[in-house]
């Protein structure tokens, strides 16, 4: 039984996988200060709050916060005595390595998100996360991530906007009623909203027309429901797609590896 680890800037994620399905899916906010015992107590609460029969013998982790995988590490040392497999470091392979000028360190999360993708779709793939930061990760037609562009989320620009203009409130993301807003609240979800929808549509058309070839256009990450029944502009919905992705580069490694 693999436990998949995903730990963003905001939330880190924990998933059971029973080798054909997730059992569970737990989510907590992510701190560097937090220990392996502490990871301990809240996952084995909740695990047995729902009733959940596990028995973890594998581990992979894959973190944007580099602070936080020495206690996954040791969470999963400790109490599941298996050494984790962490995506980015060498001793990890993937299913394809990625094509991108010497020296650049890509992020675990777009590599695993274009395992995932590729492992479901196939080559020539637009990936869009919207997490922390607005990710669009390009695969090429034999699964390898070839670079992307990285936008501020919405979250953060909802909250760049308060803080910077005091007379403007704090609001919640929501797709507005109209395009023209007649209250504050409405403004700025008007903007946000749309200006989001014409960011990632103008970036995927710009995208597609350099790659030189049709491209499937892949949603995930948090936020990514907030336009799924509104615009037009992806081709699936993925919202398990980064844990997915942990699993194919587990199986790929459980395969090959030395």
């Amino acid at each position: 039984m693999l436990l998949a680890i995903d730990c963003g800037n905001t939330n880190t994620v924990f998933s059971v996988w029973d080798g054909t399905r997730f059992l569970c899916t737990l989510r907590t906010s992510t701190h560097h200060a937090r220990t392996a015992d502490a990871y301990f107590t809240w996952f084995s609460t909740l695990i047995k709050h729902y009733g959940i029969e596990t028995d973890i013998t594998e581990v992979i982790i894959s973190s944007t916060v580099p602070r936080v995988v020495f206690n996954l590490r040791v969470f999963a040392d400790r109490f599941f005595n298996c050494r984790p497999l962490v995506v980015g470091r060498p001793e990890c392979l993937l299913p394809t390595e990625a094509r991108v000028d010497a020296g650049t360190i890509v992020g675990p999360d777009r590599l695993v998100n274009t395992a995932g993708a590729f492992d479901r779709h196939g080559g020539d793939l637009i990936v869009v996360d919207f997490g922390t930061a607005t990710t669009f990760d390009v695969v090429d037609n034999d699964g390898a991530y070839i670079g992307g562009v990285i936008a501020p989320g919405v979250n953060l620009s909802l909250e760049a906007l308060h803080n910077a203009a005091a007379a403007l409130p704090h609001v919640d993301i929501a797709k507005p009623q109209h395009v023209i807003g007649t209250n504050t609240v409405a403004c700025i979800q008007s903007g946000v909203f749309w200006g989001y929808v014409g960011l990632v549509r103008e970036i995927c058309e710009r995208i597609t027309a350099e790659h030189g070839r049709e491209m499937k256009i892949i949603a995930t990450g948090g936020l990514a429901p907030l336009f799924q029944q509104s615009v037009t502009l992806f081709d699936s919905f993925e919202e398990d797609l980064t844990m997915h992705g942990l699993t194919v580069i587990h199986n790929y490694n459980k395969e090959y590896a030395a």
